[in-house]
Parts: structure tokens; sequence; C-alpha cells
């Protein structure tokens, strides 16, 4: 299977995972560590063009899973993240880490938060080197093994 072909199924799985447990991810914890996950990935390469911010603003928007929330609060929160990471990313990275280690208490939505940004990343079907580096390092940040994720 090409890796293309993996990684568009490896985000369809993750996607239909986090469907599957939506009800159970309702806290402002998963909502702030889901939304710091997001700017993470988008930012990965240390740059972030208006396409592709606006490209995952649509992504946020159209998540099944995240509409639990209010979109508008979602957008702010992504936008704040997003700023800290562009202003200055390894001081912003360690604030956006930070935010995500706060869905560690539950594991659930912890590796919801980590599968939410492997959606992110493999959106476009390129989920980059900086991408899996990234939410590698967030699995780090919340206490799980990257491998389970194959990562």
């Amino acid at each position: 299977m090409a890796l293309w072909d993996r990684i568009k199924e490896s985000a369809s799985t993750m996607q239909t995972q986090l469907v599957a447990k939506k009800n159970d991810l309702k806290s402002g914890a998963f909502r702030d560590a889901s939304m710091a996950m997001c700017a993470l990935v988008a930012a990965a390469d240390g740059t972030v063009d208006p396409s592709e911010r606006q490209r995952v603003a649509q992504l946020i928007a159209g998540n099944e899973v995240l509409q639990n929330f209010d979109a508008m609060d979602l957008q702010r929160r992504f936008d704040e993240n997003l700023n800290k990471l562009t202003a200055d990313f390894a001081f912003g990275k360690v604030s956006v880490l930070q935010e995500i280690a706060k869905a560690k208490k539950k594991p659930a939505e912890a590796r919801a938060v980590i599968q939410i940004g492997i959606v992110i990343g493999g959106a476009d079907g390129d989920f980059d080197k900086s991408e899996q580096a990234v939410v590698r390092e967030a699995c780090f940040a919340l206490d799980l093994p990257p491998h389970e994720f194959d990562l």
C-alpha cells in the first residue's frame, strides 16, 4: 500500500474512532488541548500561510467531534495558540504543549487529542516529518507512547 493511501486510511480510521467517542469528549481540557494540537500541527514547519490557516479552521469547523463546542470559541482558541507559535515558535511551542498536557488526566481524551493531530496532519494527504515530530512531542506531553499511533 502506498504511503499516501496509508496516511489517508490512518486519518480516516482515527476520525471514525473519534466519532465513536464523541459523547465522552466534552471537557474544557479536551477542547483546549485539541485547539492547541491543531495549531501545533498547522505551524509544525515553522510557518503558517493564510491558506493553511483557513484549511485547518475549516477542518475544525467541520469535525463532528468538535461540534460539541461553540465554533467561534474554538476559532478564538485556535488563533490564540497559532499566534503564540508564529510570534516565537520555540517559546510558543512550550506554551502550546502545556495546553495539550491538560488532557493527560483522562486517557481517552489524551488519545483523542493525538488522533485529532493525526487527522489534521493527514488532511492534505501529506503527514510530513515536521507534523509527525510535533505530534510525537505531544504524545510525550500526554504520557502516551508514540508507537501506539505509528509515530
